[in-house]
Protein backbone atom coordinates (compact mmCIF):
# COMPACT_ATOMS: atom_id res chain seq x y z
CA UNK A 1 0.00 0.00 0.00
CA UNK A 2 1.08 3.62 -0.78
CA UNK A 3 -0.44 7.34 -1.13
CA UNK A 4 -1.06 7.82 -4.36
CA UNK A 5 -1.77 11.37 -5.57
CA UNK A 6 -4.55 11.82 -8.43
CA UNK A 7 -4.41 15.25 -10.43
CA UNK A 8 -6.31 16.43 -13.97
CA UNK A 9 -4.19 16.47 -16.93
CA UNK A 10 -4.40 19.72 -18.32
CA UNK A 11 -1.99 19.05 -20.88
CA UNK A 12 -3.63 16.26 -22.20
CA UNK A 13 -2.67 15.41 -26.17
CA UNK A 14 0.74 17.40 -26.23
CA UNK A 15 3.80 15.99 -26.90
CA UNK A 16 4.68 13.25 -24.14
CA UNK A 17 1.40 13.71 -22.15
CA UNK A 18 -0.83 11.26 -23.87
CA UNK A 19 -3.43 11.70 -25.85
CA UNK A 20 -6.38 14.08 -25.90
CA UNK A 21 -7.75 11.05 -24.17
CA UNK A 22 -5.34 10.77 -21.10
CA UNK A 23 -6.98 13.16 -18.10
CA UNK A 24 -5.21 11.38 -15.64
CA UNK A 25 -2.05 11.95 -13.78
CA UNK A 26 -1.38 10.01 -11.31
CA UNK A 27 1.87 10.31 -8.74
CA UNK A 28 3.14 7.69 -6.60
CA UNK A 29 5.11 8.10 -3.22
CA UNK A 30 8.41 7.95 -4.85
CA UNK A 31 7.37 10.92 -7.36
CA UNK A 32 6.76 8.60 -10.36
CA UNK A 33 4.26 9.84 -13.00
CA UNK A 34 1.70 7.71 -14.49
CA UNK A 35 -1.07 9.22 -16.97
CA UNK A 36 -3.86 7.47 -18.08
CA UNK A 37 -7.81 7.54 -19.57
CA UNK A 38 -9.64 6.69 -16.53
CA UNK A 39 -8.93 6.03 -12.17
CA UNK A 40 -11.28 3.77 -10.55
CA UNK A 41 -10.80 4.92 -6.52
CA UNK A 42 -12.20 2.07 -4.43
CA UNK A 43 -10.67 3.41 -1.41
CA UNK A 44 -11.29 6.06 1.18
CA UNK A 45 -9.59 9.46 -0.67
CA UNK A 46 -8.96 13.25 0.33
CA UNK A 47 -8.20 16.39 -1.01
CA UNK A 48 -4.79 18.18 -0.31
CA UNK A 49 -3.03 20.67 -2.19
CA UNK A 50 0.25 19.49 -4.23
CA UNK A 51 4.12 19.94 -2.20
CA UNK A 52 4.52 23.33 -4.54
CA UNK A 53 1.01 25.02 -3.16
CA UNK A 54 0.39 25.61 -7.06
CA UNK A 55 -2.40 22.65 -7.61
CA UNK A 56 -4.72 20.60 -6.10
CA UNK A 57 -4.55 16.49 -5.74
CA UNK A 58 -7.18 14.18 -4.53
CA UNK A 59 -5.34 11.27 -2.81
CA UNK A 60 -5.76 7.87 -1.65
CA UNK A 61 -3.67 5.48 0.85
CA UNK A 62 -4.21 1.57 -1.69
CA UNK A 63 -2.57 -0.86 -3.93
CA UNK A 64 -2.63 0.71 -7.54
CA UNK A 65 -3.33 -1.95 -10.46
CA UNK A 66 -2.81 -0.39 -13.79
CA UNK A 67 -4.97 -2.10 -16.80
CA UNK A 68 -2.34 -0.81 -19.65
CA UNK A 69 -4.83 -2.54 -22.40
CA UNK A 70 -7.57 0.37 -21.22
CA UNK A 71 -5.29 2.82 -19.86
CA UNK A 72 -7.27 2.33 -16.59
CA UNK A 73 -5.49 2.94 -13.30
CA UNK A 74 -7.61 1.35 -10.09
CA UNK A 75 -6.98 1.86 -6.64
CA UNK A 76 -8.32 -0.90 -3.91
Amino acid sequence: MGKFRIRFNKTAGQPNRGTIDHKWRVFDENGKEYICKKVVIGTPSYTESDPNGNDWNLCTIATMTINREESVIIFN
